[in-house]
């Protein structure tokens, strides 16, 4: 009796446990399944809800056991949550930085517990590439480019200066620097186009709103707004249609992301281009856990593939959208 009622408590306490893992996995120890410990940026925008759930439920789908931490868009408390994860020995750790520097001595810490680090959509700046086993995620400076690019054929017969106001990522993140830099280096070369004001909105719709307003009283004439993520262009469109002007036509808009009201501005004329960026990496990463778990060889650097919106591509695209 004393045995059975022992048995139905351990079998309680298992249930429990496979409930509360957010993979659904068991624990390395009894079942061998593996622990993955992901440090997530934050809730900011549509493109980082879309790619939290195709983590969680990629994790779930792989039978990989999830221990999920939202860093809510601050450094510290990702370096606390890689700390807690090493403390807790998972098998691998996963995490999107929040900006690219200041990550050598928590992932020399992780190095020192053999644990294999992932890094997720943003990249470091660390010159100790041993720190970390691959970079998963998109080339920025080339989506910066094809923005640039798209923007430099649309105003190819403009004779006079094209004004440009560009909205950045956070500052000091991987897609901010790069997306300026590749914006900048496809306009570079053509003196009419003018970056007349550039500001971080913080790749939110409310803070590009706000910059938005201020960009259209401090500058007489406003040509392009070229914002870093679709959520920033959003909130912009609501500071251009506040003060009178229709946007994807008084000013052309190109951005990055192409999530769901980001096409959806783009099939209704209110923004004129969309330069992809992927975020359901989920697939992927628990593929690369699960190989780099098992001790084997994976790339340094994988690339996501993505592509290119206009409007009749957007309307096309909508109806299957899946973020």
């Amino acid at each position: 009796m004393f045995g059975k009622k022992w048995a139905a408590l351990a079998v309680g306490v298992m249930g429990m446990t496979l409930l509360t893992a957010c993979g659904g996995g068991s624990d390395s120890a009894g079942g061998g399944a593996v622990t993955l410990g992901f440090s997530q940026v934050g809730a900011e925008s549509g493109w980082r809800t879309a790619n939290t759930k195709s983590v969680q439920e990629s994790a779930k789908s792989a039978g990989i056991e999830l221990k999920f931490s939202d860093a809510q868009q601050k450094q510290e408390n990702q370096i606390s949550a890689i700390r807690s994860f090493i403390q807790q020995k998972v098998k691998v750790i996963a995490f999107s930085p929040v900006v690219e520097s200041g990550w050598d001595t928590v992932l020399k810490e992780a190095k020192t517990a053999n644990i294999p680090v992932i890094l997720t959509d943003r990249s470091v700046d660390s010159a100790d590439k041993t720190l970390y086993k691959t970079f998963l995620g998109s080339d920025f400076v080339t989506e910066g480019k094809k923005a640039g690019t798209w923007l430099t054929k649309e105003f190819a017969s403009a004779t006079g200066d094209v004004n440009i106001v560009e909205l950045q990522g956070t500052t000091g993140s991987a897609p901010a620097n790069d997306r300026k830099k590749g914006f900048a280096d496809a306009i570079a070369g053509q003196a009419k186009f003018k970056v007349v004001a550039s500001q971080t909105g913080e790749f939110t719709r409310a803070k590009g709103k706000e910059v938005m307003e201020a960009f259209l009283k401090s500058q007489s004439k406003i040509d392009v707004l070229y914002a870093h993520n679709d959520d920033m262009a959003l909130g912009a469109i609501e500071a251009i249609e506040a003060a009178g002007k229709k946007p994807g036509t008084d000013i052309k808009i190109v951005s990055v992301d192409a999530v769901k009201d980001g096409m959806q501005a783009l099939a209704d004329g209110k923004i004129n281009y969309i330069v992809e960026c992927n975020p359901l990496l989920g697939p992927q990463l628990m593929d690369l856990v699960k190989k780099v778990a098992a001790g084997q060889e994976v790339p340094t650097r994988i690339e996501t593939e993505e592509t290119e919106f206009d409007q009749a591509k957007a309307k096309e695209a909508l109806p299957k959208r899946q973020y």
